[in-house]
C-alpha cells in the first residue's frame, strides 16, 4: 500500500476516522476533569566528600569517586524504610511506609551526586513538609548510622540540602490540556487502525484497480452509479447524450478489438452473482454496437430470471427455450427492435431443466445459424458462481464478458467467477466494472466525467 492507497483508505472511513478522535479527545477531557488534583514539592540532596584541609589530590579523586559510587545505593535507601518510618513517625501520617514509597520519586542526575527526591500529595503543603522531612531523615541515617566511622579516615560522606521543598502553587496533575492531545491522539491512531483493518476485511470491489488484481483479462469499460437506472436501464436508446450512455459506447469501442477476424462475434455476457448489472450491460452492448451499423442479436439466455424482454417492454411469453424444444422457429420469435438492424430473442417459457437446455445439440445449431445471419450476437447469461449455465454458454462463444459491481463484487467472487468459466473451456475476454461511485475517495474517471454538473451514470 502507497501513500495514495493510505489518503484513499482514509478518505474511505473518513467517519470512523473521525468518530475515534473525537472520542480519544472526549475521553481525554473525561479523564483530565475526574483525575483527583495532585501536587509536587522536591528536595535536592548532594552527597559531598569533606576530605579535610590538608588532603591530597589523589585523596579528593578518591572521594570523588566513592560519592558517584555509591549515589545509586543511596537513592534506594531513600525510600526505605529506615528513611520513611521516622517520617511517619515525626509527622504522625497515617500511611505505612509502603503507601508512603508510592507517593516517593527520586532520580539522580547523570553524571553528579545530587538526589531529587519528590513527594505527590493532594495537599500542597502537606507535600512540602513530606519532602523536606524525608530529606532530613534520609541525612540523618546517612551521616550517623551507614556512613559512621569508628575510625579517622582521609574523608568522610555528608549529605548537604541544595534545594529545600517548597510549598507548590500550581497541581501537576491534571494536566488537562496534555490529557485531551494524548485522548485525540489515541482516538486517531485507533480510528486509522480500525479503517486499516476494515480495509484489509473488506473484500468489495471499489476501483478498477482491484479488478485488475482480480482477474487478468482487462478492464474493457466502467459504467458510473446512478440511483435512477432503474427507471431508465436502456439509457443507450432514451438518452443518448447521459454520461452512462458514453460509458456504453465506450464499452462497445474496447469490444470491437475482440471480434474475430472475418467472423461473427458471439459474446456471453455474465456476473459473478446477481444484482451486478449484467442485463443491463448486456443491452446496452447490444444498442451501441446496433447504433454503429452491426446487425446485432440479443438473447436472453437467463432461463431462471429473465430480464430483457421486461427491459425493452416486448412480449417474453415464446421465445428461446421455444426454440430450443423445436417448437417454433427462431425466425418467428425473434422480435426487431427499433428502425435498425437490431433483433431482441426472448427467453420464453422458464423451463425446469435451464442448463441441459443450454448446453444441448440445439443451442450449438441455434448459435450457428445466428452467426450466419448476424454480425454480433450478445448472450445475456446467468450468474456463474450459482448455477452452471453460463460456464455451459462460454463453450459456444467467442468469449465471455465478466460484469462485476462497484462496492458489491468481492475479488474472491470475481476470480472464482473467472476460473470457472476457464474450468469449462471458456475464455474471460475482458471485464467491465459496473456502479463505479461518483464521488468520494473511489472516484474513478467514469464517474466524473460528464456533460456539464451533472454527472451521474
Amino acid at each position: 500500500m502507497d501513500l495514495r492507497d493510505f489518503i484513499r483508505v482514509l478518505r474511505r472511513h473518513l467517519v470512523v476516522v473521525v468518530a475515534a478522535t473525537v472520542i480519544g479527545l472526549c475521553s481525554g477531557a473525561i479523564v483530565g476533569l475526574v483525575t483527583p488534583q495532585r501536587y509536587e514539592a522536591s528536595t535536592q540532596l548532594m552527597v559531598s566528600v569533606d576530605a579535610g584541609g590538608d588532603s591530597t589530590a589523589i585523596e579528593l579523586t578518591q572521594g570523588g569517586s566513592y560519592a558517584q559510587q555509591v549515589i545509586e545505593s543511596y537513592r534506594s535507601v531513600l525510600t526505605s524504610s529506615v528513611v520513611l518510618q521516622p517520617v511517619i513517625d515525626d509527622l504522625g501520617l497515617d500511611l505505612s511506609v509502603a503507601q508512603l514509597a508510592g507517593k516517593v520519586s527520586t532520580s539522580v542526575a547523570t553524571p553528579g551526586v545530587i538526589i531529587t527526591a519528590t513527594v505527590s500529595d493532594a495537599n500542597p503543603g502537606q507535600a512540602a513538609r513530606i519532602a523536606n522531612a524525608i530529606g532530613d531523615s534520609f541525612t540523618t541515617v546517612i551521616t550517623d548510622q551507614l556512613e559512621r566511622r569508628e575510625q579517622a579516615t582521609a574523608y568522610q560522606i555528608r549529605i548537604v540540602p541544595v534545594q529545600p521543598a517548597t510549598v507548590p502553587t500550581q497541581p501537576a496533575a491534571p494536566n488537562l490540556p496534555l490529557s485531551v492531545a494524548l485522548g485525540a491522539v489515541v482516538g486517531l491512531a485507533a480510528g486509522i487502525g480500525v479503517a486499516l483493518l476494515r480495509e484489509v476485511l473488506d473484500r468489495r470491489i471499489r476501483t478498477l484497480a482491484d479488478v485488475e488484481k482480480a482477474v487478468t483479462a482487462p478492464v474493457l469499460g466502467g459504467v458510473a452509479f446512478d440511483p435512477k437506472a432503474s427507471a431508465r436501464p436502456l439509457i443507450v436508446a432514451n438518452a443518448p447524450l447521459d454520461p452512462r450512455a458514453e460509458a456504453f459506447r465506450s464499452l462497445r469501442t474496447n469490444v470491437r478489438f475482440l471480434f474475430p477476424p472475418h467472423q461473427t462475434a458471439v459474446f456471453v455476457v455474465t456476473s459473478a452473482g446477481p444484482s451486478e448489472g449484467k442485463s443491463t450491460t448486456a443491452a446496452n452492448l447490444a444498442l451501441a454496437l446496433g447504433e454503429s451499423g452491426y446487425r446485432v442479436a440479443l438473447l436472453d439466455a437467463d432461463l431462471r430470471k429473465p430480464r430483457v424482454a421486461g427491459l425493452f417492454g416486448i412480449e417474453g411469453a415464446i421465445g428461446l427455450t421455444d426454440v430450443l424444444i423445436g417448437r417454433v422457429a427462431v425466425s418467428d420469435v425473434m422480435q426487431r427492435w427499433g428502425r435498425g438492424t437490431f433483433f431482441v430473442l426472448p427467453s420464453g417459457t422458464v423451463p425446469p431443466n435451464p442448463a441441459e437446455l443450454l448446453g444441448s445439440d440445439a443451442m450449438t445449431t441455434l448459435i450457428d445459424d445466428l452467426k450466419a445471419a448476424f454480425d454480433v450476437v450478445i448472450i445475456d447469461a446467468p450468474p456463474v458462481l450459482p448455477v452452471t449455465d453460463a460456464a455451459v454458454l462460454s463453450r459456444l462463444a467467442t468469449g465471455v464478458l465478466l460484469v462485476a459491481a462497484a462496492e458489491a463484487t468481492t475479488t474472491d467472487n470475481l476470480t472464482a467467477a473467472a476460473a470457472r468459466i476457464e474450468a469449462a473451456e471458456g475464455r474471460v475476454l475482458g471485464t467491465v466494472v459496473t456502479m463505479l461511485p461518483i464521488r468520494g475517495a473511489d472516484t474513478t474517471a467514469y464517474g466524473t466525467y460528464g456533460y456539464g454538473a451533472l454527472a451521474k451514470a
